[in-house]
Parts: C-alpha cells; structure tokens; sequence
C-alpha cells in the first residue's frame, strides 16, 4: 500500500509536469561547450581520459571496499540470528534526524579548500564500525532469550548505527563537496554526473561481491549427520 500510494503520486506528479510546464520561448544564450547528446559522451570521454580524472576515479571506485560486507549484510545477519525484521526498521526512524542534520553539520567542515580530508579522516573509523558490526553480529545470539531480545541489546544496536551513519555521511558529503568544487562551470551538470555515478557505482558493487560471497564463505555444520560437511548448497539440503 506504501508504495502503490507513492508511486501514484510520482505517475500524477511527473505527468502534470508534462502537461503543465511550457518551456521558455525566449532563447538566452548559454556558455555551454555541449549542444546535444552526441556531444556530451565525446566530452565525457574527454574528461575520462584526463590523468587526475583517472586516479580519482580508481580512488572512490575502490575506496568502499573494505567496509561493503558490513553494510551490505550486517542487517541480514541479525535478521537470521532472530533480531525481528519489523524492529530493525523501527530502528530506522531515529535516523531520519540524524540524516537530516548530519549534512548540515558536515557541509561546514567540507567548504574549505580541501574537502577530501573530511573523507580520509573518517575512513579508518567507518572500518572500525565494520569490526564493530562483526562483533556484534557474534554477541547477538549470546543475548536472546524466550522473550526475544533485551532492551539495552537495541540500544547498542541503534548506538552502533547512529554512529556508523556519522561516518558515512562524512565521507558521503565530502565526496560530493569535492565534486561540485573540481567540476568545470561550464559544463558543470554533465562533469558532476559524470563523477556522481562513478561515485554510486563504487558502493554498489562491492556490496554486490560482498552479498555474493557470504554464501561460500559461511562455515556450516551439520548436526546428526555422519560424514557430511554441508560444504556445498545440495549437501546442506539434504
């Protein structure tokens, strides 16, 4: 229902747009070096090919993989040591806040001349929350009772969070920052997007290789069952 609700509002919202919005007629004259979409990938191409252009983005292509398994699947293992899914989202909503404000709070330390920093200083404490997570996916099963789970258990749950997203979001902001500071003016929405994507794409596939690697690199055992490792996907079925 959540979702049918918004998505009929995005379907009527973007359709008055359509309907709606007429373009100016009156033609002002742009700086703007592309013309057309031919010649925004020839530019995008040639920005590409730039040697600082390059190293940045191995930089934030890779920069995300050592903490990918904590984020990607952190939340899943809790589910499956029995942390019910509907509280994890309850979880949640205290972090609409934090997600709010943080930006706000970051953006002060990222205006300066060198906004990487703010990134370089929060990567060593978003690996940290990254053990952090491990050991509390361990402890989890060593706190649930018949009655579920302790409160002082969801308080450090949601503590571990607040703070990871503090991290996050340092790097986050300061990424950006750095993209809209390095981005040519004159084509600035193509040379932003361009960067931004690059940016998107280096979280999402280390959490992709993380989702799946858990399988082949969770140590299984089997209970009643002579010489039989549970090793592979059909062993663990039978």
């Amino acid at each position: 229902d959540f979702l049918f609700f918004w998505g009929a509002v995005f379907l009527i919202t973007t359709t008055l747009v359509a309907l709606l919005k007429k373009e100016n007629k009156e033609l002002t004259p742009t700086k703007e070096e592309t013309k057309g979409i031919t010649d925004t990938y020839r530019l995008l191409f040639s920005i590409i090919k730039m040697p600082a252009v390059l190293t940045f983005c191995l930089l934030i292509l890779t920069s995300k993989v050592g903490f990918s398994a904590a984020d990607a699947v952190t939340g899943l293992k809790l589910v499956e040591e029995g942390v019910p899914k509907e509280h994890l989202a309850l979880l949640a909503v205290p972090m609409v806040p934090l997600q709010i404000i943080l930006p706000l709070i970051i953006s002060k330390y990222t205006a300066g001349p060198q906004p990487l920093n703010t990134f370089y200083k929060a990567m060593p404490f978003r690996l940290l929350f990254g053990l952090e997570f491990a050991f509390l996916v361990w402890w989890t099963p060593t706190v649930r009772h018949e009655g579920g789970f302790p409160v002082y258990y969801y308080v450090v749950v949601l503590l571990s969070y607040a703070l990871h997203q503090i991290t996050l979001y340092s790097m986050y902001v300061a990424i950006m920052a750095f993209n809209a500071k390095v981005s040519d003016p004159l084509i600035g929405g193509t040379y932003m997007t361009l960067l931004n994507t690059v940016s998107n794409l280096g979280g999402n596939w280390p959490s992709t290789v993380a989702l799946w690697l858990v399988d082949p690199l969770t140590v299984k055992e089997c209970a009643g069952a002579q010489d039989q490792t549970c090793a592979t996907a059909a062993a663990a079925e039978v």
